[in-house]
């Protein structure tokens, strides 16, 4: 079991990522984010 929820926690964090990423740095800024920042911010909380 904790192996399926290691694997439901990568795929959920690479979606995190790769939506953070598609989004233009006005949308970003937003929310508080900058470009640089997403892989700290979605793989560190």
């Amino acid at each position: 079991m904790k192996v399926v929820k290691r694997i439901e926690n990568f795929f959920e964090l690479r979606k995190a990522y790769k939506d953070l990423s598609l989004l233009n740095d006005a949308s970003l800024k937003d929310i508080g984010v900058s470009r640089s920042e997403i892989r700290s911010r979605v793989y560190s909380a």
